[in-house]
């Protein structure tokens, strides 16, 4: 995600994934000096090390919300919080600074007596490797969602899944703006900053939601699905174009243009061409005789489509969950499901604890006199932020008996795309602190509802479905009673 970030806003404006992974221009010349020879060895251990973390929490959290019927993906988030900067501090990221803040460097130092500078060349390059896997893991993760849709469902509700794409952009947006704007008397430039945070939609987190559901299949879950990947590429040019406005103060019209067009033309053209070659993909799968053939040739496939998104400035999911798509219409797409299945209960928890683990709730003390302006402001924004998804499940057309509310909840997930956002903003120079801070509480508190609401809402749908059967059956009971008795 970082990649196309990078690309869209230029080099002028800090690069977030360097500024997360790698402090080479921010520590002591001496970190240099340091022998790789000796720091090698330590990465990996503490990459094992914090794998069994991560691993501990995603189980501990998971099984805890299952067994009182929440979505396991909380859980797993909420093990993240734990473990991550908000409490034990033993998944943490690099900030800046050249300090280790994660304990368990400390503890790699403590039993290995390595220097305060190798410590430190330790701790990044495990950082940057959780990074990387939890980056496979939302990759694989939409791989995987991708293969469970039904494409020809997919393009068939097409046209309601870009309505709730485009009003869930617009409503938060615009709503959004305006009330910083008239209510706050913020800026313009930072209001349509944070207005544009209140776009995005985690991808991730709802499709997760839904596969635990068994919804990924139905209708409404092919339109939420459907709307979420066009709300990422509208994320991605809406991201470019507040870029573009704080950097030069206007709007680069070729720089938008330039992704409206590659973004359609991936997504069209990579399905459509995907399905012509899909038969030749199947054909030399069936000429291999080694081991792991089908799902080393689908991963090849998906990570070649994840490439080229991300080349052309798009994010890799999408590349991801297009070749899902694809490789759903062969005859192999349930081999390769139990095949990739492994592949993500390994690697998507790393994705979900990290998004946790990333998520500061020191800015929700209303203690701290500095947190007040923000959380005033955070109120708003959340509000916003699920009254504009909301109201786009209730734009769908013609579509009787669908469940507007279950579509418009899906919507309202920001994850760690909206942190994106306010990271971008933060390095820009654009958001205060208190406008920053407003961000991080709103995507806090949307990633956290959106999960055990959307099983409500669900549920809700599901019960009163099925007591409509049973007072129509009553009341037939009782007109036949009534006629025998008389």
């Amino acid at each position: 995600m970082a990649n196309w970030m990078s690309a869209l806003i230029g080099s002028d404006l800090i690069n977030i994934e360097a500024n997360y992974l790698h402090l080479n221009a921010t520590v002591s010349p001496w970190l240099a000096e340091v022998p790789e020879a000796e720091v090698e060895p330590l990465v990996l251990a503490s990459v094992l090390l914090s794998l069994i973390v991560v691993y501990l929490a995603a189980k501990i959290g998971g099984e805890l919300c299952a067994r009182v019927n929440l979505p396991a993906v909380l859980g797993e988030l909420v093990g993240g919080v734990i473990v991550g900067v908000s409490a034990l501090h033993l998944i943490v990221f690099p900030e800046g600074g050249g300090e280790v803040q994660s304990l368990l460097m400390n503890l790699v130092g403590m039993t290995t007596g390595q220097s305060p500078e190798g410590l430190l060349r330790v701790f990044q390059g495990e950082s940057e490797v959780v990074s990387v896997l939890a980056e496979l893991g939302v990759i694989i993760l939409l791989f995987e969602i991708g293969l469970e849709s039904d494409l020809k469902e997919l393009i068939r509700v097409g046209p309601q899944a870009a309505v709730v794409a485009v009003v869930g952009v617009i409503a938060p947006f615009a709503a959004g703006t305006a009330g910083l704007i008239l209510l706050f008397g913020i800026d313009t430039i930072p209001a349509v900053f944070a207005g544009a945070a209140l776009t995005a939609t985690s991808i991730g987190i709802t499709a997760k939601v839904l596969a635990e559901m068994q919804k990924l299949s139905s209708k409404e879950g092919q339109i939420i699905i459907g709307a979420a990947v066009l709300d990422d590429v509208l994320g991605i040019i809406v991201l470019a174009v507040v870029a573009s406005l704080a950097k030069t103060g206007k709007i680069e019209i070729l720089n938008v243009a330039y992704l409206i067009a590659g973004a359609a033309i991936f997504l069209v053209g990579s399905i459509f061409i995907g399905r012509l070659l899909s038969p030749y993909f199947v054909m030399v799968v069936n000429q291999m005789r080694t081991r792991g053939q089908v799902l080393i040739s689908s991963l090849i496939f998906a990570f070649v489509l994840s490439y080229i998104a991300a080349a052309i400035q798009l994010e890799a999911i999408l590349g991801a969950f297009a070749a899902g798509l694809i490789l759903a219409e062969t005859s192999k797409h349930k081999e390769i499901e139990e095949q990739v299945s492994p592949i993500a209960d390994m690697l998507v928890p790393i994705f979900f604890i990290t998004v946790g683990a990333r998520t500061d709730l020191s800015v929700l003390n209303p203690l701290e006199p500095a947190n007040r302006p923000g959380l005033i402001i955070a109120s708003f924004l959340v509000v916003v932020a699920v009254i504009g998804k909301v109201i786009a499940g209730f734009a769908i057309f013609g579509q009787p008996g669908i469940n507007r509310l279950a579509v418009g909840v899906g919507m309202i997930p920001r994850g760690e795309v909206g942190l994106v956002f306010a990271g971008v903003g933060a390095a820009s120079g654009v958001l205060t602190e208190s406008l920053d801070a407003a961000i991080i509480v709103m995507v806090i508190f949307t990633t956290f509802m959106a999960p055990p609401l959307l099983r409500i809402v669900f549920n809700q749908a599901e019960d009163a479905a099925s007591a409509e059967p049973d007072s129509g059956l009553e009341a037939v009971e009782e007109a036949e009673s009534s006629t025998g008795a008389s």
